[in-house]
């Protein structure tokens, strides 16, 4: 297990470093330095020079690079110039509210998920699990804004039951103080995850039911709900929680879209801004977050692997 652990980091460190490489790298190419974001298209070509050599933008390629990468491993993300604070201040304050989007909307869609597709799976073709797979395909086939855009209409359009806009306080203590106004953000990321676990648990499930170990447990007298317990759900899991594990870097992107749409004051929201805005070390930052995101999902789908099956090994 320890040398397992030790290789997946260092494979993981690469692979977050080569993220950054390549963005950094394309950011560089398209614009070599924020002079003109920042002092304006109007600036002389003295002040940029100036402004350019103050911050290190006159260094080679290189030297830039690696005084990033020195300062990511002191914990400095940069520093927005848009927003005249540091981004590690910023991801601080926008990060917790983004958290609870994302994580909330994921512990949902697995509560939910996974015994939808165990009920799918024993009722087959019956009119429950008709009606769930043609909802789930419904939504599998959405982007999650237009599932958004569709619950504003509805519940907060027609209905008037909601406030399309959540509260601006960036705080996650602020936020929610108006818990009402965040039910649609959440809705619209639970079942955009659950029109993707369900499918997946009802097939791992269909497969479980087809093994031997089902059958005999059958034969021997046990009730339909210890066969459940003790030898279906465990088994038919283990794909889901692999695609649980690969599915965390889509809440950044899933809680992109739905901060844009409602107005959410989270990192998603930011990072559209600071993309309008040529704040580059913000979209790096975020880059980053996504990357790690990833090799950390991995990780931690492997990990629950082992955990739900022993006769996984992990050399």
């Amino acid at each position: 297990m320890t040398g397992f652990l030790v290789r997946r980091f260092g494979t993981s460190l690469i692979v977050v470093l080569g993220v950054v490489l390549v963005t950094f790298t394309m950011l560089h190419i398209i614009a070599p330095s924020p002079a003109i974001a920042v002092l304006g298209a109007k600036a002389s070509p003295a002040a940029i020079k100036a402004w350019n050599k103050e911050y290190g933008f006159t260094d080679p390629f290189l030297v830039q690079f690696w005084h990033y990468i020195d300062n990511l491993f002191h914990g400095n993300l940069g520093y927005s110039f848009k927003l005249n604070q540091s981004v590690t201040a910023l991801f601080a304050e926008k990060a917790p509210l983004s958290a609870f989007l994302s994580g909330s909307s994921l512990v949902l869609a697995i509560v939910i998920a996974i015994p939808l597709g165990i009920y799918q799976a024993l009722f087959r073709n019956r009119i429950g699990d008709i009606t769930a797979t043609v909802i789930s395909f419904v939504l599998y086939s959405m982007p999650v804004f237009l599932v958004a855009l569709l619950l504003i209409q509805v519940f907060a359009l027609n209905l008037n039951w909601v406030d399309p806009n959540v509260s601006q306080d960036q705080s996650l203590t602020g936020a929610l103080s108006d818990f009402k106004d965040l039910l649609l953000p959440i809705i619209a990321l639970t079942l955009t995850a659950v029109a993707n676990f369900s499918r997946y648990q009802r097939s791992s499930s269909l497969d479980a039911l087809a093994q031997d170990y089902i059958k005999v447990a059958r034969a021997k007298g046990l009730s339909e709900r210890l066969v459940l317990s003790r030898h279906l759900v465990r088994n038919a899991c283990l794909p889901t929680i692999t695609l649980i594990g690969l599915f965390l870097p889509g809440l950044i992107a899933g809680n992109l879209l739905i901060e844009y749409t409602f107005n959410i004051n989270g990192l998603g929201l930011l990072f559209i801004n600071s993309l309008n805005g040529d704040d580059y070390n913000v979209l790096l930052a975020y880059t980053l977050i996504g990357a790690v995101f990833t090799v950390v999902g991995n990780l931690i789908a492997d990990l629950l692997l082992t955990v739900a099956d022993p006769r996984i090994r992990i050399v």
